[in-house]
């Protein structure tokens, strides 16, 4: 049998092997590949200076048994050597703190007593009573606030200076939008602030009373008054007023003043007297 040819590669000349330098140097690489490249070499050195340590302690306590590190290729141009299970399992997992855990602050319906976390009269009227206790058409009900100055004899400053003021929320004026937006109050709340205005609901009643009367006369005032005019002005259509120029009518009889020297007649119909001189 004739012996297998041997192929032998001829060796690269001088300006093949330059040409591979020139085609080497001319890929660059990127920032973050140079630094992944760092710091898979920085946890390389790291691992060895740990696992030199570890033999090196070993050796000291006279331990026997010999350990074979595996090395893995990481393909950037040198190996890292893989861990143990060993140290593995020496390694403490990291342990986090339980987060702390939030009380919820509960409010207590004033109506049914259970504990309740949000409401529509929480949040507008700062009411702590739950939405399922909500009266909508007694007490609950909202009052506009020229309802409240009418009804309950309430000033602007008793909704918005007293303290606290009142709360209250804007709406569409649904007589028109275009108007400004409406005020809407709490009926309870109107009520509370009317008792404290005037002390009892005896007090806010006679204050009605007074202040209705008070419209009776200022009504029946203007009313007589309207009378008045009409009667004036019936009066005036019927009399007429003479416009012509008075004349007056002096009589025969002439009186002589001493002191200053003056005759003087007195008119018969209106009383004028004329004071003239004799030359």
């Amino acid at each position: 049998m004739e012996p297998a040819e041997c192929q032998i590669a001829a060796p690269a000349t001088d300006s093949e092997a330059s040409k591979t330098s020139q085609q080497t140097d001319r890929v660059e690489l990127s920032p973050a590949m140079r630094a992944k490249i760092e710091r898979n070499r920085q946890r390389a050195l790291m691992l060895r200076q740990a696992r030199l340590a570890s033999r090196s302690l070993a050796a000291i306590e006279g331990s026997t048994s010999a350990k074979v590190a595996k090395t893995i290729d990481s393909g950037a141009g040198f190996f890292i050597e893989e861990e143990d299970e060993e140290d593995m399992q020496r390694v403490k997992p990291v342990v986090h703190q339980p987060a702390p855990v939030i009380e919820t602050d509960y409010l207590v319906c004033d109506e049914c007593g259970k504990p309740f976390m949000d409401s529509y009269l929480s949040n507008s009227f700062d009411l702590s009573v739950c939405d399922k206790c909500r009266d909508n058409d007694g007490k609950h009900q909202l009052v506009s606030r020229s309802d409240a100055k009418k009804n309950f004899l309430l000033k602007d400053c008793d909704l918005d200076l007293r303290e606290p003021p009142l709360r209250c929320i804007l709406r569409k004026n649904p007589h028109n939008p275009r108007w400004g937006d409406m005020k809407l109050y709490l009926r309870t709340q109107v009520e509370s602030r009317c008792k404290e205005v005037f002390g009892s609901e005896e007090a806010m009643e006679e204050a009605k009373e007074t202040r209705q009367e008070n419209k009776e006369v200022q009504a029946q005032k203007r009313f007589n008054k309207k009378v008045k005019e009409l009667r004036r002005a019936v009066r005036s259509s019927v009399w007429t007023k003479d416009t012509q120029a008075h004349q007056h009518q002096y009589g025969p009889e002439e009186v002589l003043d001493a002191e200053e020297d003056l005759y003087q007649k007195t008119c018969s119909t209106c009383g004028h007297t004329l004071s003239y001189e004799k030359m």
